[in-house]
């Protein structure tokens, strides 16, 4: 397929200046000039909402005060957005969401989805009645060694899997954060913006994505234990889960946010009985690989052994670095290549490869499953 040279214009609902999220978006989308910011609500707060748009080249009067007052003149636009990208808290996905997709406007959504799994049916059932893209912006996925993983998992290079385990520690909640004013840990300890999860919802739903997407595996039950251990805190800061996957395969996941000596430190390993697979985001140009009766074999990114699901994520050559913008912008050339192929009424290669509703919906139920859990004692729930 050919794919356009004109750039997809998109918008933003948060994201702003003040932000962090915003800029890993913002460069990601543009790396590979895919995309052109044209219009955004950045802010609630309106003069840093326009102090961003003109910093990043975007027209005062394509500043908006509301994603609806956006939505309806975006969509009323010839040369309007096609796109939105929502980077708000979490209990502010679904009103956009609705209101872009309603409009004929591609969306691509933050994790997790929502704050609830109800919250998560509605969107589900707005987007599927849709014709438009949209994407969750699980964006490990999108490392070139993350799909060799999954490339060869598919190829049946470690056979039959019996086991997978994910771990996602960090430390920054290790100390009561929220409660010296910091925005960013302020909502996403408080279960009215961030939903009742805490580390299960901001981190394990990364994990759990990532579970899914390289064993390629349906969890049937999950069995959590949730902790606190800032006794203050109102949501999780660390969990634990086990579980029960199709094909008798069964799973662990480890998130913590108070993980002292941890920085971002997510990384699976995956178990066949012929072989297995491991990964980490802290050295995500290596690959390990471990056969039955054959010598451990190191993959490393842009060799000439990887498959050509990993070589379609890599942009340099063989030992020049390569991290998270690139992994992040990998998703959003997934996303418009998907665009482009919608737009065009044509059909989306099957090649193409990015997180979608189902995800996020499968998300959303991983959360529940676990919060439900954890509240039974550690009592298995299915999903």
């Amino acid at each position: 397929m050919t794919y356009h040279k004109t750039p997809i214009r998109y918008g933003m609902v948060g994201g702003g200046k003040t932000g962090g999220i915003g800029k890993v978006h913002r460069t990601s989308a543009e790396m590979f000039d895919r995309f052109k910011l044209c219009a955004g609500v950045f802010s609630s707060n309106p003069e840093v909402s326009l102090e961003s748009a003109l910093e990043w080249g975007v027209s005062p009067d394509r500043n908006y005060r509301t994603y609806e007052e956006m939505a309806e003149k975006e969509s009323a636009r010839q040369d309007g957005i096609q796109a939105v990208v929502i980077t708000t808290p979490n209990h502010l996905h679904d009103g956009p969401i609705k209101s872009f997709i309603s409009r004929g406007i591609h969306v691509v959504c933050d994790k997790p989805l929502t704050i609830s799994l109800d919250v998560a049916r509605e969107i589900q059932d707005v987007v599927q009645r849709s014709d438009r893209v949209f994407m969750m912006t699980y964006c490990y996925t999108g490392y070139p060694l993350v799909r060799e993983a999954k490339a060869r998992i598919q190829r049946g290079d470690i056979g039959q899997i019996k086991m997978i385990k994910v771990e996602y520690p960090q430390g920054h909640l290790a100390t009561p954060i929220e409660e010296t004013g910091l925005k960013t840990f302020e909502w996403r300890t408080d279960p009215a913006r961030s939903g009742q999860g805490g580390t299960i919802a901001d981190i394990g739903s990364h994990a759990f994505h990532m579970l899914r997407y390289v064993s390629g595996l349906k969890v049937r039950s999950v069995s959590a234990e949730l902790n606190s251990f800032i006794k203050t805190r109102r949501v999780d800061d660390n969990a634990i889960v086990n579980l029960r996957m199709e094909n008798d395969a069964i799973g662990l996941i480890w998130v913590s946010q108070a993980a002292i000596g941890h920085e971002n430190s997510l990384n699976f390993k995956v178990y066949g009985n012929q072989g297995s697979l491991e990964w980490s985001h802290t050295d995500p140009s290596k690959l390990w690989l471990y056969q039955l009766n054959k010598p451990k074999q190191l993959i490393t990114r842009g060799s000439t052994e990887t498959t050509f699901e990993a070589r379609r994520a890599t942009h340099v050559p063989a030992g020049h670095p390569e991290g998270y913008y690139e992994a992040f912008a990998n998703l959003y050339l997934e996303a418009a290549r998907a665009i482009y192929s919608v737009d065009n009424r044509q059909t989306i290669p099957t090649e193409v490869d990015y997180p979608g509703i189902e995800d996020g919906f499968e998300g959303m139920a991983f959360i529940d499953a676990s919060l439900e859990s954890a509240k039974r004692d550690c009592a298995w729930v299915d999903l």
